[in-house]
């Protein structure tokens, strides 16, 4: 069997246990995934395929593509957690596959195209964006495959028209995946990699001419449409607010540090992260003897990092575009660490290192489940992922004292997998903590329901209190959101106040602290009664006395 048929085979086979087997488990989150369902799920019921729509309102914070993705998946499967997670697996699938032909072609070695494969197949945050609905799998995996467009043919000068063009194909999907970012990292990254390569007229060219062309063609139409539809609206909210306006203002003020990306970095590429920094560091410390295929990767992780770094709003998820470049220099490193004699003390330092912050991990979990064994309805889930952790330590450690280098490679690879084992056992135990589907089903089957009436919600409950309901919403003593929606916000006691004398009775999803905050405005004139307490949602009926 040919070597690269092998490999593909072996990834597509662990890509299915890792990103999407048990998709449908656990319900769609709040308060972000729901965002995007129930956008798509909305353009469905008002038969849109161009604008966005939440509550009932044009909604410009996400470009079209997600939406796109989700509604032909809603076509073929329904609405559905797994129909809405599918798309996102898919493309975490497809850019496992771009990282092993890329790092082939950067290294000319089809081991290290499958080792990279392998350190970005199981680092944390990509298996996590692989099972959940956000813009950031299928944004960075285009950017991933318009890099590899690149410097394909940037290698191959037979294949240099086919690879500029292919490279602006998938800049311009990117674009319609999450916004100007989607050009603006390749584009920086390749201009840099070439004036650093002394090779800058290489784009320079009738060919990156046509890729242009092309580029606008498929970028531009959507967002024409939008600004000639809905004029200032649609400009100021997508290209102020959601752009320009997390530039100097922070979304998240305790993210806005120096750093935010540098240990956000690290932490998510375990257990890969020793190996990462370890790779960064070689690769700096030999910058002088750098090659091509490691400038390039160079480039493209510090063009992400400048770009982000800059920005106020931070977030973990913003500089995922460079995990893959991440992943091939650790991949590399790897297997030339395994291989070289005289380096295999760096594999091992860097294995010995991993396995003691994995215990570390473990004796974590012990304690929590020790802690807080009153979450969950069975503690025999708890017991085997312990047991699976131990053996999983004890058989490194044994790999490790007998010097099987690879063996101990492959055992990290299943380290995050084996968490999910326990997931279909305890997923009804942890899911009200992060859906609102029990919450909702439980009032929809228990109490009648006017369907013009509100559901009063605390802020993070509100997206997801639509989606599994389709009744109208309000915020209970919030703000309204960093881009604005469309629907009640009661941030005074007065509006509050207001808000219950123009409906009869009302029910609502409250955290505890605003069900405390219900208790005080009511006083006297309102009477409420909890109905049910389910997850950290406290299902409340309220009505006029």
């Amino acid at each position: 069997m040919n070597k690269d048929v092998k490999y593909i085979l072996v990834l597509i086979i662990l890509a299915y246990f890792f990103f999407f087997f048990g998709n449908g488990l656990v319900s769609l989150t709040s308060p972000d995934e729901v965002f995007y369902v129930q956008t798509a799920k909305e353009m469905t019921q008002h038969h849109s395929w161009m604008t966005p729509i939440l509550f009932d309102e044009p909604q410009f914070e996400k470009p079209i593509l997600i939406y796109w993705l989700l509604r032909i998946a809603f076509l073929i499967f329904g609405i559905s957690s797994f129909s809405a997670r599918f798309p996102p697996a898919c493309f975490a699938l497809g850019g496992i596959i771009a990282v092993y032909f890329f790092a082939k072609l950067l290294f000319r070695e089809e081991k290290k195209g499958f080792a990279s494969a392998l350190v970005l197949l199981s680092s944390c945050l990509y298996i996590g964006l692989a099972r959940t609905v956000f813009t950031d799998m299928v944004f960075s995996v285009l950017i991933l495959f318009s890099l590899l467009s690149f410097y394909w043919g940037y290698v191959d000068e037979r294949h240099k028209r086919t690879g500029i063009i292919l490279f602006f194909v998938f800049s311009a999907l990117a674009v319609l995946a999450k916004g100007p970012l989607g050009l603006l990292i390749p584009l920086m990254s390749v201009i840099v990699f070439l004036l650093l390569a002394r090779r800058i007229k290489f784009i320079l060219c009738k060919d990156a001419f046509l890729g242009l062309i092309v580029f606008f063609a498929i970028a531009l139409p959507w967002y024409i449409f939008m600004a000639a539809k809905y004029n200032q609206g649609f400009m100021r909210e997508f290209f102020y607010n959601d752009h320009y306006r997390r530039l100097i203002e922070a979304e998240h003020s305790g993210n806005d540090t120096w750093y935010f990306y540098p240990l956000t970095m690290m932490g998510c590429m375990f257990p890969w992260s020793i190996f990462v920094g370890a790779a960064l560091v070689y690769t700096l410390w030999h910058m002088r003897k750098i090659n091509n295929s490691n400038l390039f990767l160079a480039c493209w992780i510090a063009v992400t990092i400048i770009i982000f770094q800059f920005a106020h709003s931070k977030l973990t998820s913003y500089i995922f575009p460079m995990f893959p470049a991440l992943a091939m220099i650790c991949g590399n490193f790897i297997h030339d660490s395994i291989t070289d004699k005289g380096r295999q003390r760096q594999f091992f330092v860097c294995s010995v290192l991993t396995w003691f912050i994995s215990i570390l991990i473990i004796s974590g979990i012990i304690v929590f489940s020790l802690k807080f064994s009153y979450y969950l309805s069975s503690l025999r889930p708890d017991y085997f992922l312990i047991s699976a952790l131990i053996l999983w330590l004890v058989i490194t450690e044994f790999c490790l004292l007998k010097n099987k280098s690879f063996m101990v490679f492959y055992l990290f690879v299943f380290f995050v997998p084996i968490f999910m084992l326990v997931v279909p056992f305890i997923h009804r135990d942890i899911e009200p903590y992060f859906s609102s589907k029990y919450a909702c089903e439980y009032l929809l089957n228990n109490y009648s329901q006017n369907a013009k009436a509100y559901l009063l919600c605390s802020k993070n409950f509100v997206r997801g209190t639509r989606f599994y309901t389709d009744m109208k919403v309000a915020v209970f003593a919030g703000s309204n959101f960093f881009s604005p929606h469309p629907i009640p916000f009661l941030d005074s006691d007065d509006k509050i106040k207001e808000f219950l004398h123009q409906q009869p009775l009302i029910y609502s999803f409250l955290k505890k602290s605003h069900l405390e905050d219900l208790k005080r405005v009511a006083s006297d004139k309102f009477e409420y009664q909890v109905l049910k307490n389910i997850g950290d949602q406290y299902i409340v009926k309220i009505q006029q006395k």
